[in-house]
């Protein structure tokens, strides 16, 4: 793919990534916990996958964290401590925030709380914002 196009890709991953993190923060008011949970994630995910495609390269998985720690670029990055927490608190709502069987006996609209809605959101506008952040600079 031509430079253009990569960072058209990426635009469009981190542009995607900004709508699942405002649609989570709209849940979150709502006091829908689970699935604010859950668009955090993917809005992490989507920023992360973002920067894979400005560098003309495959992302592969779902995991945040593995996504970062396998990052072709990632002694780039000065934080990467952060960015590694991110992911691993974004990875644990990946599945058990979608599905009944997730969780033992419980739905997730039971399980999850205002905090795990907090900590998500948070985890995922830093990596949001920091991919926006590369983007630009590139």
């Amino acid at each position: 793919m031509s430079r253009t196009k990569n960072r058209s890709e990426a635009e469009r991953w981190l542009l995607t990534a900004e709508k699942d993190l405002k649609a989570s923060e709209l849940l979150f008011e709502g006091a829908m916990y689970a699935q604010a949970c859950f668009l955090a994630q993917q809005a992490g995910e989507k920023a992360v996958k973002a920067l894979w495609f400005l560098l003309d390269s495959d992302p592969c998985g779902h995991s945040v964290q593995r996504l970062i720690m396998d990052f072709p670029h990632r002694s780039d990055i000065a934080d990467i401590d952060v960015w590694i927490e991110c992911g691993a608190i974004l990875d644990k709502f990946y599945i058990p925030t979608r599905y009944p069987n997730g969780l033992p006996d419980l739905t997730p609209g039971q399980t999850y709380r205002k905090e795990d809605g907090q900590q998500g959101i948070g985890a995922a506008r830093k990596l949001v914002q920091a991919s926006k952040e590369w983007i630009s600079k590139a």
